[in-house]
Parts: C-alpha cells; sequence; structure tokens
C-alpha cells in the first residue's frame, strides 16, 4: 500500500471517527510519518468473520473502535431490517451488552444508537453482564438479535464485538454470511441517533434488574440436586475469581442464594479492562487462577473456581493430596457429562432420547461416557454457535434426541437449554454441586475422575497453538493448511494415522485401502484430523479470530487398574506427538 493511499485512508478515518482519542492517535501518526505503523492499521479492514470482530483497541480501519464498531452495527441493522424476525409486539429488537474491557460500555452505546437509527427498538444494559445472560435476554425479550462487547478471555489491549440471533445463540449459515456481505457493503456517512432522542422516540430501553432476576432463577433451576444443597450447601466453600470481569454479578448472587458460601479474590473482584493481576484473564491458564488457588490453600477451600471477563468460560481446580489440582476443560467436562447422566438416571428424569454435543476437537473420553449411560452423542465444529445448531435441530424434530449438555475442551459448557451459549455462570452452579455430591458420596473429585479412567481409560490432551502475525501471516497459516492437506503424515508420534478427515471438502479418507466416506451433519470448515491407532486424534485449525493455528492432540490409553503406568505411557506419547507437531509448524518458517 503506497503512502498517498495510506494517507488518503488515515483521513478519511479522522473525518469519521467520533472518538477524539482515537482520531488523535491517527492524526499523531500522520504527523510523524509512521509509515510503518500506518500501514498495518489501513493495509486491510479489521475481519468481520462469522462471529464478528476481534482485534487490538486504537484507531484505524484495522484496528477496534468507535467507527469500525459503527460501520459493523450498520451493516448488522441493515441485514436485520431485511430478514429479522419481529418480537411479540410486532417491533424488531435488539439486545446489547458489554464486559469490563476498555470502551466496552461505548462501544456498546454506539452500536445501539446505529441500531435504534434504523428503527430497531434496542435494549441495552447499563453496566456490564455475563455473556450467557446475553444470549438469555434476547430469547426472554423476543429480540431479532444481540450483540456483546467483548474480546473474551484475549489479553488487555483487545475487544471485541459477538452477534448473536433471536434464538439466543451466535449467528451461523445463512445469517452469518448474509451479515458479512451487508457489513462489506457499508459506504457512506454511518446513521445513528442522539441518546436522549433515541430514549424519547422509545427506541433505546435500558434492561436492569428484571433481566437478572429472570436469569438467576433459571440458573438456579438448573440444579438437579436442590435438597442436596439446602442440606448440605452451607458445608461447602468455594473461591472464587472473576479474573476482573463480569463473574461476580452473577456467580456471587447464584451461589449465595442457594446457600453455597462464595469467597471471592479482593484483588481481582472488581472490573478492571487491564486486567492488573494477570497476563491473561484466561482460566485456561494456571497462572490465571494463582491468587485463587493461594486464598484456597489458606482457607482450606472444597473447590476453586474462575471465570473469564465476560463469564462464559470457567476453570477449576480442587484439593488433591494435600495441594490444589488444575482440572482441565476436558476433564471438568468429562466429570459434568458423568454427573449429569449419573444423577438424571439414578433420580429417574433421564429423557426419552438423551442427546450429549461436544466438539470434534474435545476428548472422545466424553463419547465414552456418554455411552456408558446409553445418551447420543453428537459432534460439531469448534465454537458454540454449532452446538445451538445442534439444539434446532433436536428441536425441529418430531420425537428427536432432547438435549441435555454440551461442551468444548476451552472450559465452555452449556447444561440446559435456557442460553445457547457458553455459559459459566450455570456451570458453576452445577460444579459446585457435583463437587457437594462426590463429598457426600466419600470420594473426593479427583477420586471420581480417576475411578473414570480406570473404567474407561486414560486420556490426555495437549493444545499448541502458534501465531503468525503481521501481514504475511495469512498466508503462512495457508501454506501450512495446504501442505498438510495435500502431503498429510503417515504417523504421528510414532502411530500410525488410520484415517484422515477433511472437514473443508466434508470427506473422510481410510488409509488402509484409501475409502472415502462423506462425513454428515457437520458444515464446512478450514479444519483438518487425523485419526491415529487406539482413539487417539490430532486437529488443526486455524483460528477464526486470531491470526493463529491451533494443534489439539488427544491420546488415549486402555483401561486399567495401574493408573500410574498409564499416565507415564499416555505423558510420553503426548510429548512425541507435541515434538512432531512443532516441527512440522517450522518447515513453513
Amino acid at each position: 500500500m503506497d503512502k498517498d493511499k495510506i494517507r488518503a485512508s488515515a483521513k478519511e478515518y479522522i473525518r469519521q471517527e467520533a472518538n477524539p482519542g482515537f482520531r488523535a492517535e491517527v492524526e499523531q501518526l500522520l504527523s510523524q510519518e509512521n509509515w510503518d505503523e500506518l500501514s498495518d492499521r489501513f493495509y486491510t479492514d479489521i475481519e468481520f468473520g462469522t462471529g464478528g470482530l476481534r482485534g487490538v483497541i486504537a484507531g484505524g480501519y484495522n484496528r477496534m473502535n468507535s467507527f469500525v464498531i459503527r460501520r459493523a452495527t450498520q451493516g448488522l441493522a441493515s441485514y436485520v431490517v431485511k430478514h429479522g424476525v419481529a418480537g411479540p409486539d410486532g417491533v424488531l429488537g435488539a439486545v446489547i451488552a458489554h464486559d469490563s474491557r476498555h470502551f466496552s460500555d461505548e462501544f456498546a452505546l454506539q452500536a445501539a444508537l446505529v441500531l435504534c437509527a434504523h428503527g430497531i427498538r434496542t435494549y441495552l444494559f447499563p453496566s456490564l453482564r455475563p455473556t450467557p445472560e446475553l444470549s438469555f435476554a434476547v430469547r426472554k425479550l423476543g429480540a431479532a438479535t444481540g450483540i456483546v462487547v467483548t474480546a473474551s478471555h484475549n489479553p488487555a489491549q483487545y475487544n471485541g464485538y459477538k452477534v448473536y440471533w433471536n434464538d439466543g445463540s451466535q449467528v451461523v449459515p445463512p445469517h452469518d454470511k448474509g451479515i458479512i456481505a451487508e457489513v462489506r457493503g457499508v459506504s457512506g456517512e454511518i446513521l445513528t441517533l442522539d441518546r436522549d432522542d433515541a430514549m424519547r422516540k422509545g427506541l433505546l430501553v435500558y434492561v436492569d434488574r428484571e433481566i437478572d432476576d429472570a436469569f438467576a432463577a433459571a440458573v438456579r433451576g438448573a440444579s438437579l440436586r436442590p435438597e442436596l444443597i439446602r442440606q448440605r450447601g452451607k458445608d461447602l466453600k468455594i473461591v472464587y475469581t472473576p479474573l476482573h470481569g463480569t463473574g461476580a454479578v452473577m456467580v456471587e448472587r447464584v451461589l449465595g442464594e442457594l446457600g453455597i458460601r462464595v469467597l471471592t479474590v479482593p484483588e481481582q473482584r472488581e472490573p478492571d479492562g487491564d486486567f492488573p493481576t494477570v497476563e491473561f484473564p484466561n482460566p485456561e491458564e494456571a497462572s490465571a487462577l494463582k491468587l485463587a488457588v493461594e486464598l484456597g490453600r489458606r482457607e482450606h477451600a472444597d473447590i476453586v473456581m474462575g471465570t473469564d471477563p465476560d463469564a462464559d468460560r470457567i476453570g477449576i481446580a480442587v484439593p488433591d493430596g494435600g495441594d490444589f489440582k488444575l482440572i482441565t476443560g476436558n476433564q471438568l467436562g468429562v466429570l459434568l457429562a458423568d454427573y449429569l447422566f449419573a444423577t438424571h438416571r439414578e433420580l429417574g428424569t433421564m429423557p426419552r432420547r438423551p442427546a450429549f454435543v461436544k466438539t470434534i476437537v474435545t476428548t472422545e473420553l466424553q463419547r465414552l461416557v456418554a455411552e456408558k449411560y446409553g445418551v447420543e452423542c453428537y459432534d460439531t465444529l469448534t465454537g458454540f454457535k454449532w452446538i445451538a445448531e445442534k439444539m434446532r435441530e433436536f428441536e425441529a424434530q418430531k420425537d428427536g434426541p432432547t438435549y441435555v449438555a454440551g461442551d468444548e475442551e476451552s472450559y465452555g459448557y452449556l447444561l440446559g437449554t435456557y442460553v445457547r451459549d457458553k455459559d459459566a455462570v450455570t456451570a458453576a452452579v452445577l460444579t459446585a454441586e457435583m463437587a457437594l455430591y462426590h463429598v457426600s458420596q466419600g470420594r473426593s473429585v479427583v477420586g471420581r475422575l480417576n475411578e473414570i479412567y480406570q473404567e474407561l481409560g486414560y486420556f490426555q490432551e495437549e493444545t499448541i497453538s502458534h501465531y503468525f502475525p503481521g501481514q504475511e501471516g495469512k498466508a503462512t497459516m495457508e501454506r501450512l493448511m495446504n501442505l498438510l492437506r495435500d502431503q498429510p503424515p503417515e504417523t504421528l508420534g510414532g502411530s500410525a494415522v488410520v484415517e484422515v478427515r477433511d472437514f473443508q471438502s466434508l470427506s473422510a479418507r481410510r488409509v488402509s485401502d484409501s475409502t472415502i466416506r462423506r462425513i454428515e451433519g457437520i458444515t464446512s470448515s478450514n479444519v483438518l484430523q487425523f485419526v491415529l491407532e487406539g482413539n487417539s486424534t490430532v486437529s488443526c485449525r486455524p483460528s477464526g479470530t486470531e491470526p493463529k493455528i491451533k494443534f489439539y492432540a488427544s491420546v488415549a490409553g486402555v483401561p486399567t487398574r495401574d493408573l500410574a503406568k498409564a499416565r507415564a505411557d499416555v505423558d510420553a506419547r503426548v510429548k512425541r506427538l507435541s515434538g512432531e507437531i512443532k516441527s512440522i509448524i517450522a518447515t513453513v518458517g
């Protein structure tokens, strides 16, 4: 991109950007003639993907700022006016929530005023709320669409914008592509209203306690053993951290209303977009739970919990051998599935055709757990919007499966149907109940997990992420995926590849005889999966929101009482796989 084009783009951005801070950034870069930085900010528009936007907060078309938010919302509004479903009152509606990140409240209001300018009645939360409550509110209010301003668990310099459709799930085909087309087609001036005018016209409506109360009641109602909590909940001590995000709004409330003691990490309770006590506000990272685990030790807690900034993911640690053990996202999914299915069977509340939904990169141990209890197990692509799509499919079928639970390995769980996205609030309640139940049965959470391993086999997973930043990153990622697709490995980590699944062409090739079968029930996506001997898998997926490729390795052992030997064997195989994957990545630079 030459300097004249960069200068022209920057000046046009300055003309349209309403936020003086973002304008000043770009003006300063122009005065300094910082062409490298200007090129990175203007060589492309930040991509509006199938889930929305995510990027670094700053001025420019390739950054997250007020102008980019308003432009994206203009496209969304155009699509909603053409294709949205009116609510019970015959009016097109939208709901917007935001987290604690920098500019989240401003971005939420800017989006609301653009929607209002297009005649869409917009319900706006006046302060931060968890993402699952936004999903709930879209359904509760009969809105045509929803937006949550969040960058989930990304570092502090990021923000994002996720779009939801009228069932409370993130958008999927055909709406995702339709919205993208409208956003790309936005040109000229962006329609917006003044806040006071929007309120006077009844187009901007603030919602607060009425939605909070309804959501809290739904979460409390998800408890499977309310009597156990009433009798023994006060004996359970939970240490909790919202990691400076939205979680304290609801997690503290609901657990407290159920009678469970919650000690919140004081240094991390208040919302703070700088996330000053953690490197990454991500419960997948052990470092993010460090302060919570330290408090858990001092307080002799029964369980430690942490939610990410928008409270859709949850991580936990539990006592084990005198200290706390971090439970992985796959392991917690196994434990929750086991508890839910066992409880439904014991209480006689299992539906006629119970269904569990997981993503293709989630441990196969969860499938074995589901099958043990007679529960149908379904796979989807990575992302909860695909789990929500399965829920819609089930509901549309006469005598079809009944959704019980679903999850993904990255600490996301959906337990119930009143929300259609990851829900760490409900997961916190059922995780607490699960821990209380196992203690009441004379065993620990880790003890129950070990019993499952002994019965079904020890599984271990590892995720390897590699970033490809800059303008060349996308091309490098494509080169790596093409290499794996055109020249798939015959072995990985010393194990033979028995099947290659290409979710882009929706075909699976059996290596032994080159037989090809079609993959059914899944939307096409740029994902490769290599099935190894013995129920192990390696999956490769470019991120849809960041310049990185993620490899998911899952290694399975055989059922055995000797867990120490099983762990040692599987761990060695995981290390071999990890080393080989890193070598493959290195081949493309």
